[in-house]
C-alpha cells in the first residue's frame, strides 16, 4: 500500500488532504560553502512562520510540501516543530539544487554514491536525525542539461527506483524538461515519478503537452494575484487536452529569508485556497476538478510506491 512520508512519519495518501505542493518555510541563498544553521535562529523562524501555516490550516489545508533543498537551509527539526504546532502534514526532501548551492560531493562522488546517500535520507533520516525525507528535490539548468546536473538527475532517478519516492525537479525550461525526461527514461524510471517544477515559466505550450503526454506531472507553482488569469488559462488548456489528472498547483510562497531582519518580506500561503479556488469555480471549474488538482493529484504524485 502506498504512503506519504511526512516529517512526523508515514501517513496514508487519504490523510494528506488538501495540499500545497510547492512552498518554502525558509531559504538561504548564501551558497553551499557558507550555509550554516548558525546563520539564523530556529526559534525566531518558528515564531515568524507558524502564523502563516495556521492561516492555511484554518482554510482547510492539511498537506504542505517544503521544497527547500539541502545546502539552502533545509531544516527538518524546524519542520517537525511547525508540523506539530500547525497540525499540517509537512514533507521535507533529499537531493540537491544547482550551482552555487552544490557541495563538493556533488562533483567528487559518483552517481551511485550520491544515490545511496539520498536513499539513506529517505529510509533512515536527514542530517543525522531520524526525520525522513519524503521526496527528492533537484534542479537543472535551462537548455541542454550540463554534466553535473545530469549526474544529479541520474542519482535522483536511482534513488527513486530504490525508494519509490517522487522526483520534483526545478526546470522552468521546455528544452531542459525534454532532456530531463530522456535521462529519466534511460535510467528506467516511470515518468509518473517525475514532477516538472515551474512549468508555468515556459511560454511554449507544446512543451507542457509533451511533458504530460510522456507521463510526467505538470506543475504550475508560481501562482499569485498578478498571474491568476494566466494560470486559469493554463489549467483550462491542460484540462481540455485531457490531462487534468497530471496537473499540480502551488505558489512557491513564503519564506523566511536568512540574512534579512525578521526574515524579510514573507508572502502568505493563503491566496490559492482563499482567492484562487473561488475564481476557478466562478470560471466553470467544478468542485470535483478543484478537488482532483488539490487533493487527489498530490496524493498520487507524492505517494511512495
Amino acid at each position: 500500500m502506498g504512503r506519504i512520508r511526512t516529517v512526523l512519519g508515514d501517513i496514508s495518501p487519504e490523510k494528506f488532504g488538501l495540499v500545497l505542493v510547492h512552498e518554502h518555510v525558509i531559504c538561504d541563498f548564501i551558497g553551499a560553502d557558507e550555509v550554516n544553521i548558525e546563520r539564523y535562529d530556529p526559534k525566531e523562524v518558528f515564531e515568524v512562520m507558524l502564523p502563516y501555516l495556521k492561516e492555511i490550516r484554518q482554510l482547510g489545508v492539511t498537506g504542505f510540501v517544503d521544497c527547500t533543498p539541502a545546502y539552502m537551509a533545509r531544516d527538518p527539526q524546524l519542520l517537525v516543530n511547525l508540523s506539530e504546532a500547525s497540525e499540517i502534514n509537512i514533507l521535507t526532501n533529499t537531493g540537491l539544487y544547482k550551482e552555487p548551492f552544490l557541495p563538493k560531493y556533488a562533483f567528487e562522488c559518483s552517481v551511485e554514491e550520491i544515490a545511496v546517500l539520498w536513499t539513506r535520507e529517505i529510509e533512515e533520516g536527514v542530517d543525522g536525525t531520524p526525520i525522513k525525507a519524503g521526496f527528492i528535490k533537484i534542479a537543472v539548468n535551462p537548455g541542454d542539461i550540463i554534466p553535473v546536473q545530469q549526474k544529479i538527475v541520474r542519482a535522483a532517478a536511482r534513488c527513486s527506483l530504490s525508494t519509490g519516492a517522487a522526483i520534483a525537479c526545478h526546470t522552468a525550461s521546455g528544452v531542459a524538461a525534454i532532456h530531463l525526461l530522456k535521462i529519466i527514461d534511460e535510467e528506467g524510471v516511470n515518468p509518473n515519478r517525475l514532477i516538472v517544477v515551474h512549468c508555468d515559466a515556459e511560454e511554449n505550450l507544446k512543451y507542457h503537452l509533451e511533458i504530460a503526454q510522456r507521463g510526467a506531472w505538470v506543475e504550475y507553482d508560481a501562482l499569485r494575484e498578478e498571474n491568476a488569469e494566466r494560470t486559469l488559462r493554463l489549467l483550462r488548456f491542460m484540462v481540455e487536452k485531457g490531462f487534468d489528472d497530471q496537473i499540480l498547483l502551488s505558489q512557491d510562497a513564503g519564506w523566511y529569508h536568512v540574512g534579512e531582519k525578521g526574515g524579510g518580506r514573507i508572502r502568505s500561503y493563503a491566496f490559492l485556497v482563499r482567492n484562487f479556488v473561488p475564481l476557478m469555480l466562478e470560471n466553470d471549474f467544478s468542485h470535483e476538478l478543484t478537488d482532483k488538482i488539490l487533493v487527489e493529484n498530490p496524493a498520487q504524485a507524492f505517494q511512495m510506491e
